[in-house]
């Protein structure tokens, strides 16, 4: 297994801006590829078939690569897309969070038409991450923008787009920086509190999806110096990956127990992570 990780550059921190391979062991073997059109990238999925990589460039488009890292797919530029991360929706179509109009764009997986907006723009401050729950539920992560603002909260949506809860979480201690449905339906939220501080705090927190209530909170060994945390993926055995600045680790989520870090680089500034074979 490798992990592939999106690594900012730019305005987005003192990265690689490059999708960097990683071998079984966590050693680097270098850019996944070098198409030019990867400009400070961010978010990644695999298509469901697992057979692609979808890459969100910060040069406003969404490609798709296969797992040789040749681009077959181009969105071609979006004025203003200004993209984050990125989830594919239970119709298959490639939904990617527009960040500078603040919703949800959804386009063909075929990146061959127009997008179209899957929420009202505008609808939070900063999109921070989103997932697909049961019954068509929406859950979009609420943050803080480099700005200052924003309101720290999960907003839930049901199948048509309309708003639900605009606060489904209280926690104090909650920053969302990126968000995902576990296994077992429960919200995940890569969290960094107070956002952006000297000795934030990392974690990732669980919630239940019906009432927003804190379940538990996973937390790196504090010596690893795990900060700035956005990328989360499950893989193999149960295992819960997160990706921030020089590392990617891992947790038993089965346990919540702190697996180790498996990946160190410095100046990775980790956006997202996918497994692929």
């Amino acid at each position: 297994m490798h992990i592939l990780v999106s690594s900012a550059s730019g305005a987005n921190g003192n990265g690689y801006g490059a999708i960097l391979d990683f071998g079984p062991g966590g050693e680097c073997i270098g850019p996944f590829s070098s198409d030019p059109r990867i400009v400070d990238p961010r978010g990644l999925s695999l298509d469901p078939s697992g057979t692609l990589v979808y890459l969100n460039s910060g040069d406003d488009r969404v490609l798709a690569l296969d797992l040789h890292g040749y681009v077959v797919r181009d969105s071609g530029r979006i004025p203003g897309l200004d993209p984050g991360g990125g989830e594919f929706g239970p119709d298959g179509r490639y939904c990617v969070t527009a960040r500078r109009e603040r919703t949800i764009l959804t386009m063909p997986a075929a990146l061959d038409g127009a997008g179209e907006s899957l929420l009202p723009e505008g609808i939070v401050p900063f999109p921070r991450g989103f997932g697909f729950g049961p019954e068509g539920r929406l859950y979009l992560a609420s943050g803080v923008a480099p700005s200052g603002q924003g309101d720290n909260t999960i907003a839930v949506f049901d199948r048509s787009g309309r708003l639900r809860t605009p606060r489904l979480v209280t926690d104090p201690k909650l920053s969302p920086l990126d968000l995902k449905l576990a296994p077992n339906e429960n919200i995940l939220v890569a969290s960094e509190w107070p956002f952006g501080a000297p000795g934030a705090v990392s974690s990732v927190r669980e919630y239940d999806p019906l009432t927003g209530q804190l379940v538990r909170v996973l937390v790196p060994e504090p010596s690893v110096g795990f900060s700035r945390p956005r990328g989360l993926r499950f893989g193999p055995g149960g295992r819960l990956y997160c990706v921030g600045q020089d590392h990617v680790v891992a947790f038993d989520f089965r346990t919540g127990s702190f697996v180790g870090p498996v990946v160190h680089l410095a100046r990775l500034n980790g956006q997202a992570l996918v497994l692929v074979p």
